[in-house]
Formats: structure tokens, sequence, C-alpha cells
């Protein structure tokens, strides 16, 4: 299997626990989508939204009246969208990989994508970026990563999904690890570089916000559970590593405190 193919296999997975995704991911900071619109300065121009899932980012442009094409691949993360932005009619839900969308004559002043930049192929992206914005439309490309307050915790957690064979743990950050540096500096996939050797686009920013979360054991493994790093390994594995991991948390006060960073990366077309 290639790493293109890697990559589409395991952006799939999410739909089938659609409902776990919606209840267990927390979303972003409050001020992202004021933000990322102050940035966009979109007037009377819609926005696209790549990898939509069930809403977690859309629903505060939505609430802000934004047009918006939601552009998600998976038809089951899509029908829970539906339900999620129901009460905003200037929602519409296009389902289908962005690889493969026709913007057709639609040009738009902002493209975003939400936690699901690093899962479009790396050699067309850009591309289709450009291909969708109006001249001086802008990208906003969000991420969420967190930390975890207790060391002592986190490397429990992170010793029990290497036992059962989880790759890219989400417990691989201390809460210092995020509230000390700069947007972007957990990954080497901050995607300003790539951005720049582009030369479509001007205007680059990175901006973070953070926020400190408590999650309770159930929700915290229904996060966990929503995770392509978990849903991809065999059910019996996954099963036994969110049971040690339940017992665990609730030996600890029944729970996990974190540090969630929302990290903003922000580009224009020339």
């Amino acid at each position: 299997m290639t790493s293109e193919e890697h990559r589409d296999t395991r952006r799939m997975v999410f739909g089938g626990v659609a409902e776990a995704y919606d209840a267990g991911r927390s979303g972003y900071a409050e001020p992202m989508a004021a933000e990322v619109l102050a940035y966009a300065d979109l007037g009377d121009r819609g926005a696209v939204e790549v990898g939509a899932g069930t809403g977690k980012a859309t629903v505060p442009f939505a609430a802000r009246g934004v047009p918006l094409v939601c552009v998600e691949p998976d038809a089951r993360m899509a029908e829970v969208l539906r339900r999620n932005t129901a009460g905003h009619p200037n929602v519409r839900i296009e389902v289908g990989d962005f690889e493969q969308w026709q913007p057709g004559g639609r040009r738009h002043g902002l493209l975003f994508a939400a936690s699901a930049w690093n899962w479009l192929d790396r050699e067309r992206r850009w591309d289709l970026v450009h291909a969708a914005l109006a001249p001086g439309g802008a990208t906003a490309l969000i991420f969420g990563p967190h930390g975890i307050h207790d060391a002592g915790l986190r490397a429990a957690l992170a010793d029990i999904g290497a036992r059962h064979g989880v790759k890219s743990s989400p417990h691989r950050f201390l809460a210092r690890d995020l509230s000390g540096g700069e947007p972007g500096s957990w990954d080497q996939r901050w995607p300003e570089a790539e951005c720049r050797r582009d030369g479509r686009f001007t205007e680059l920013r990175s901006v973070r916000f953070g926020r400190d979360l408590r999650y309770g054991t159930e929700r915290y493994l229904r996060h966990l559970n929503s995770l392509s790093a978990y849903r991809v390994l065999p059910a019996e594995s996954r099963a036994r590593a969110l049971d040690e991991i339940g017992r665990l948390l609730d030996a600890h006060g029944g729970g996990i405190d974190v540090h969630q960073v929302t990290d903003i990366f922000l580009a224009r077309a020339r």
C-alpha cells in the first residue's frame, strides 16, 4: 500500500463512529471563527470548508451567517453534519473527496480546513486551494492538538497505546510543550514552509488560542475512539487499550485535564 492509499484508508475510518466523533471531539477555541473572518474580509463572498466532518468548525462560521459549501468525503459524517447545521440555511453540504470536487464557476473568499489538511493529496492540495479561491481570497488551516498536564499520566497513557499498537500517539505532548511554544511548533508538517515554496500566496500569518479542558473518563474514551490512530487498530486491540485507559483514568479521579491549542495558519491568494 502506498502512502497515499494508506492516508485515503485512514481518513475514511471516522464515519463508522460518526456519533462518537461528534460527542467526543471538543471543537476549537471560541475566538477561532472571528479571527479567521477578520483576516478573510469576505464582504459578500462565501466560503468552502474541506473535510467538514460533523461540523465542529462549521457551526461557528454558519452561526455568523457565512454562506458555506461543506465538502465531506464520508456520507455518514455528512449525515451528522446535516443535523448539526439544520438551523443554518446558509450551509450547503456536498459529499465527495475534495480532490475530485469541482468548484465550477464558483470562486470563494475563504477556504478553510479544520484538522483535515493532512488528509489531502500533498502533491495537489495547494493547486486545489488556489483553484477554489477568488483573487485575494484567504485560506485558513486549523489544528487542535492537546497536551496533558500530569506527566506521569501522560507517560502511562502513551505506554498503553504503544503496547496495543497505537502509532502517532495523541499522548505525546505535555501541556507545557504546547502552552510555551509558537503556533505549529508541535509538528514539522506545519504548512507555512510548504505554502512559501508554492509562491502563490501572501500575507502569511500564524495565530494561537489556548484553553484548559477537563474530560471525564467516558468522554475521553469517546474522543480516543474517534481518532484514526485507534480506529485502524484491530477491534480487539482497540477494546483492550480503551479498557485499560478507562481504568487508569478512573483511578486518577475519573478524568483527565488537558491544555488544548487552536493553531491557525492563514494565507491569501495573490
